[in-house]
């Protein structure tokens, strides 16, 4: 036993090397010098920097061990070996490294369906980076996906590597793009609750027809399996099963597609129990549950429920308020009884309001958009207002409200954080106008200017605007400045100035030419939430000119020149949720004007208009319904015998009944057949827009209005309608609308036939 012993004690002592006695018997060695080798492309500075040995520091075999670590996970190298030379004064650490090969070129074989630079879009791997095995397996992959996505479900894709004698490698991507596979069948087995055509409008995959292709694409059948799913559970089926198989014909070209479902059983909300609302009754937060007793059960409606209530406390002010639901199910009638449990703690203030992400526009234009105060309790009323509001402001992408907890246990931080976007515009374009043919623009725009801050000027929230425009028949030049807020009060400030000229055309409805030149001061003021009054006083020349020698003496006599002088009150009411996109709310307006008189000048006139425009959303969120109208009389007194041509009314075209030509409604000259307008005017407009792409919707509509000679006659009958489809295309000239409208009653004077109306505008 004791020789035994011995015999173990001379093996151990026998394989331990002999420096760990060296180590244990003196100080830790020196390092003298670290030498890289076997390094090619990576340079010995870039592994020393990777590396926690340093010449001159006490060598230490666990620092080496964790170098090697890292050096592995640089992903560099295949092989990495760390030895140690004794050196008189201490040692040397040798790094020797073999470098994984570079990658020199990537090729693809086999692909016709896909070309090789969209298949370099999607591989992550690019030439000139060290070979990485994994990463090419991913992009195998996702080649894989891409062609599934096109409809090549059978396509197959590998790859393999050469490596030359310079370690340098060579990537190919093999594919096998096989058939193009389309769906001959849709086939749905086991629905008993819905009809198969309920279930097919679920589905996003389609059958080969005329106007479907009907490819079979794998990432939306696993989707239309989930959306099935969902539906389901939504109804209350939550064991349904769902899943899809698949036959092919002989040629192996087409598919039989079948969805099985599974159905489960049905589960309805039995009883549906609130405890714990001490502040507000009962009935107000049973309001809120869209499940009730006997309404299918589903998880996602129970959450939503959950966020209901949550919701409805949040804009009372109650943004702690805990909400827990208890679920038990009656195995045997299926009912699911539903207990709710509120704790609906302390009513919550506002201590503090932080700003956040408002890298240019200062904090106070943010501030004075917002409908709560420090101080004030927690309204989600208000604080969607809030919201609102900023973004009608037009200088961000993102606005979006947190809270943070303070000290206190009933006062919480406001925290606004908003993402901002590009307010400066430099534009410029051309196109083709129903009304003005020919048309070239050139704008400088700043929505965020700020006059005192050079020399980015910008972040006071002032608006101002330079703009060009040029037809073939106008030519329109503008200044225009507004200050939104003055002295820090809801006042508003700003002035146009402008020079405009319309030439006779067909196409514009203008039977002579029109100059008009002069400016405007404006002054406003917000009254209450909504409302808004205006006040502005406008100079201006304008000129009648080359009237043809056919019209009457009465349109003759409208030619030279006329300074008008006005000042026009007007009062708005906006209540839109956005005013670049509105979905619901509406905006109505109200105006005077006063011209000549105690002003001065060659006219005098008083104008009264009317208009307004409401939107909704009947059916979906996205699809809007706007219901619009405007009025408006004109009637000349003191010294002017009549209302001059260039402020009456005129109707027909694209901005007021559409299937007309431009102001071919109302009035005409008896000689020469021109517009001249009248002293009333009626249009009632009807429009339903909707989502066709991201860029893109579509319109239906319906105009009807009139115009008529004397103030008098207003809405005395001879009403034109008018009715069509259109587009409405975002484009980075500006959003662009064609209509095709048709004229349901046209008089004898006027064409039968519809016709395009295309026009681009600054809103959308």
């Amino acid at each position: 036993m004791r020789q035994r012993i011995s015999f173990i004690l001379c093996a151990v002592l026998f394989f331990i090397p002999w420096w760990a006695f060296a180590e244990t018997d003196s100080s830790p060695q020196t390092i003298q010098a670290i030498e890289i080798q076997g390094n090619r492309i990576v340079s010995a500075e870039t592994i020393l920097a990777k590396m926690k040995t340093k010449t001159g520091s006490a060598f230490s075999q666990e620092v080496l061990d964790e170098d090697l670590k890292r050096l592995y996970a640089t992903g560099f190298f295949t092989d990495i070996r760390i030895d140690r030379e004794e050196m008189p004064q201490g040692v040397k650490v040798v790094v020797l490294v073999t470098e994984k090969p570079v990658l020199s070129a990537i090729h693809f074989a086999g692909n016709k369906a896909l070309k090789e630079k969209k298949l370099q879009e999607i591989i992550k791997v690019k030439v000139k980076e060290f070979l990485d095995h994994s990463r090419l397996r991913q992009d195998v992959l996702a080649l894989t996906q891409e062609y599934q996505k096109k409809g090549y479900s059978r396509a197959k894709v590998d790859y393999d590597v050469e490596v030359s004698a310079e370690n340098e490698a060579a990537a190919t991507f093999r594919i096998e793009e096989g058939k193009r596979i389309k769906i001959k069948e849709i086939q749905i087995e086991g629905n008993v609750a819905f009809t198969d055509k309920r279930i097919k409008r679920l589905i996003k995959t389609k059958k080969d027809t005329l106007f479907t292709s009907g490819f079979l694409k794998e990432d939306m059948l696993k989707e239309d399996v989930e959306r099935i799913t969902a539906f389901y559970k939504s109804e209350g089926y939550l064991d349904v099963v769902v899943d899809d198989h698949m036959e092919y014909d002989a040629e192996g070209e087409k598919i039989h597609l079948v969805f099985t479902v599974d159905e489960g059983r049905r589960y309805l909300v039995g009883q549906v129990e609130i405890s714990g609302t001490l502040i507000f009754p009962e009935h107000e937060i049973r309001k809120t549950l869209t499940m009730e007793e006997g309404n299918s059960f589903s998880r996602e409606g129970l959450r939503q429920d959950i966020a209901n209530i949550q919701k409805y406390y949040f804009d009372k002010g109650y943004i702690n308020a805990e909400i827990n639901a208890d679920t038990s199910l009656d195995e045997e009638t299926s009912r699911v009884d539903v207990r709710y449990t509120l704790i609906e703690n302390e009513l919550t203030y506002i201590r503090q309001i932080k700003i956040r992400g408002n890298v240019r526009t200062k904090d106070t234009v943010v501030r004075r958009e917002l409908r709560v105060l420090p101080g004030d309790p927690f309204n989600g009323e208000k604080l969607k207002r809030s919201r609102d509001r900023l973004f009608n402001l037009g200088f961000f992408d993102e606005v979006a409200f947190d809270t943070e907890p303070t000290a206190t246990s009933n006062q919480s931080d406001l925290v606004v954080d908003v993402k901002e976007k590009k307010t400066g515009e430099f534009s410029f374009g051309a196109g083709f106008s129903s009304i003005d043919r020919f048309i070239g623009f050139v704008e400088i725009a700043q929505r965020n200017f700020d006059w005192q801050n050079p020399p980015s000027f910008v972040g006071d929230g002032q608006d101002l605007r330079l703009r060009a425009q040029l037809g073939a028949t106008r030519q329109d030049y503008q200044v225009s400045w507004t200050e939104p807020w003055m002295f820090d009060r809801p006042i508003s400030f700003g002035f146009d100035l402008y020079h405009a000229t319309r030439e006779r055309s067909g196409t514009s409805g203008f039977g002579y030419d029109e100059e008009r030149l002069g400016g405007d001061v404006r002054l406003g003021k917000a009254f209450g939430e909504y409302n808004r009054g205006n006040l502005m006083y406008k100079i201006e020349q304008v000129e009648i000119s080359d009237i043809p020698t056919t019209a009457s003496s009465a349109l003759k006599a409208e030619e030279g020149k006329n300074t008008v002088s006005s000042i026009e009150a007007k009062l708005t009411r906006d209540t839109r949720d956005n005013v670049f996109s509105p979905a619901k709310g509406y905006v109505a307006t109200g105006l005077v004007e006063l011209a000549g008189g105690p002003l001065g000048a060659d006219r005098d006139f008083a104008k009264y208009f009317v208009s307004g425009t409401s939107y909704f959303t009947p059916l979906r969120p996205e699809q809007v319904l706007s219901l619009g109208g405007r009025a408006g009389l004109v009637q000349a007194y003191s010294d002017s015998p009549q209302v001059p041509i260039f402020e009456r009314f005129f109707a027909g075209g694209t901005n007021t009944i559409r299937g007309y030509e431009e102001r071919d409604v109302g009035p005409k000259d008896t000689a020469s057949g021109d517009p001249i307008g009248g002293e009333a005017l009626l249009v009632g407009n009807v429009e339903y827009l909707f989502p066709v792409v991201q860029i893109l919707k579509g319109a239906i509509f319906y105009d009807v209005g009139g115009v008529w000679s004397e103030a008098s006659d207003f809405g005395q009958g001879d009403y034109r309608h008018g009715a069509g489809v259109g587009v409405r295309v975002k484009t980075p000239i500006g959003p662009i609308s064609l209509d095709y409208g048709f004229p349901l009653n046209p008089d004898n004077t006027q064409e039968d036939s519809g016709r395009f109306h295309f026009n681009i505008s600054r809103s959308f």
